[in-house]
């Protein structure tokens, strides 16, 4: 079978499972998850900036750089109000709220990816809730690695050089580097996501298909529509103060169809080569 054949019958296969698997409406239930863990994960990461050495303004620039036009001041309208009034109750509050949404997140990708590769959800309760906090944390660690590395990645690129006395090429090729490795690490989560959700056995090999397309797609998409935003479309014009709302709730739309998509790339990969006995 040529290159050409697989892709065309993988294209095929999506489409197939485009409404066997349900995936606009998995990825339409991803959305409703995610728009009510964000307000709690940011209430988290904003009482976690006495910790480090970020401020309001650095977590909403690393935003501003994906998220839609009109969603931004929404965001920016809760972060600056949570800034303002924040206290140690808060740290508890976001930790809570964070990893009770977050987890019925999970629970709504651990379904769609049990789906993609046809099997059942047998795993305990705990089980699949502690899975649920590894990946918010993982999340987390990402988002504080993807806020560092640009705002301190010339700093940090600097102490290497002089330690070591590396010459200015050095310093040229990490300040290429240092924003690749954001991207990387998101590569990464994705790989856990795929690797950890499905009630499978996996190995890391079989998982990085649908990783690396996640990546690459929520990236690509995310920007395509944040252009799209900014330059044609008026959403407040049809649904006035809610405009902002829904352009957040179409993102993460977006976002759930690429997850969603990735792990259909995964099983069906995963079948092609494993077979099951008939």
């Amino acid at each position: 079978m040529t290159d050409r054949s697989i892709h065309r019958n993988l294209v095929q296969e999506l489409f197939h499972r485009f409404s066997r698997d349900q995936i606009a409406g998995m990825a339409a239930e991803l959305a409703y998850f995610f728009s009510l863990s964000l307000f709690p994960f940011l209430i988290f990461l904003i009482t976690l900036l006495g910790y480090l050495p970020l401020n309001a303004d650095d977590i909403l620039n690393f935003i501003a750089q994906y998220a839609p036009g009109n969603t931004i001041a929404i965001i920016e309208e809760n972060v600056r109000g949570i800034v303002n009034t924040q206290n140690g109750k808060l740290l508890s509050f976001g930790i809570i709220a964070t990893l009770w949404s977050a987890s019925n997140g999970i629970n709504a990708i651990v379904r769609a990816l049990n789906r993609a590769y046809e099997v059942d959800e047998n795993r305990h309760f705990l089980v699949a809730r502690g899975m649920a906090i590894i990946l918010t944390f993982a999340m987390i660690f990402v988002i504080i690695i993807a806020l560092l590395l640009p705002v301190f990645g010339r700093e940090i690129g600097l102490f290497i050089s002089s330690v070591f006395g590396l010459s200015d090429m050095f310093l040229t090729v990490w300040n290429m580097v240092r924003w690749l490795v954001s991207v990387v690490i998101l590569c990464l989560v994705f790989s856990g996501l795929y690797f950890i959700a499905p009630n499978k056995h996996l190995r890391i090999s079989e998982v990085y298909p649908g990783a690396l397309f996640a990546t690459v797609g929520w990236i690509v998409v995310s920007l395509a529509f944040s252009y799209y935003v900014g330059n044609f479309a008026n959403y407040s014009v049809t649904y006035g103060s809610l405009g902002g709302v829904i352009v957040l709730l179409i993102w993460f739309y977006l976002t759930g169809f690429i997850i969603i998509l990735g792990g259909e790339i995964n099983a069906i990969l995963y079948q092609r080569y494993h077979p099951s006995p008939s």
